[in-house]
C-alpha cells in the first residue's frame, strides 16, 4: 500500500468519523503529495513521499515558532495538532543518543577537528540518516557541541 493509499483510508475513516481537525490535515498531505507527484510528472516513491511529509513537519514546527513568539497560542496548538497527525506517517526518528552517535563517527570519519569543518560534517550526517525522521536542527546543535562551537 503507497502512502496516498494509506492517506486515501485513513482520509475515509476520518470522514465518518466526524474528526475534522485530522480531515483537514490528511486533506492539505494528500494535496502535497499529489502536487509533487504532478511537478515530478510520475508517481512518488516512499522515499520521496516521506521527503514531503518531513517538509510539512518542518513548515509546521516553524509556524508553532513563530506563532508562540506572537502570543497566539491557538494557531501553535492547531499547527502542533497537525505535526501529531503528519508524524504518524514518518518512520520513528532515532533518539539523541543515536543521532549523537552518528555524528561521531562522521567526524572521526571525515577527520573534522574545528567548527571551520561543520558544514562537512552536517551533509555526511545529513546523508547517512537520509529517509529517517530527524530534526536538523538537533543535528545541528549536537554537531556544534562536538565540534567546540
Amino acid at each position: 500500500m503507497t502512502f496516498l493509499d494509506r492517506i486515501n483510508e485513513d482520509l475515509k475513516a476520518a470522514m465518518k468519523s466526524k474528526d475534522s481537525e485530522r480531515l483537514s490535515t490528511l486533506r492539505m498531505v494528500k494535496t502535497a503529495l499529489k502536487n509533487r507527484e504532478i511537478d515530478k510528472m510520475s508517481a512518488l516513491t516512499d522515499e520521496e513521499a516521506i521527503k514531503v511529509l518531513q517538509s510539512l513537519v518542518k513548515q509546521r514546527r516553524d509556524s508553532v515558532e513563530q506563532y508562540q513568539q506572537a502570543g497566539r497560542v491557538e494557531l501553535a496548538e492547531k499547527e502542533a495538532a497537525e505535526i501529531k497527525v503528519i508524524e504518524e506517517y514518518l518512520p520513528a526518528a532515532p533518539d539523541e543518543a543515536a543521532v549523537a552517535r552518528v555524528v561521531e563517527e562522521t567526524i572521526a570519519e571525515t577527520g573534522a577537528s574545528s567548527i571551520k569543518e561543520m558544514g562537512a560534517v552536517m551533509k555526511a550526517v545529513m546523508a547517512k540518516l537520509a529517509g529517517q525522521n530527524v530534526d536538523g536542527k538537533m543535528i545541528n546543535q549536537i554537531v556544534k557541541s562536538k565540534l567546540g562551537g
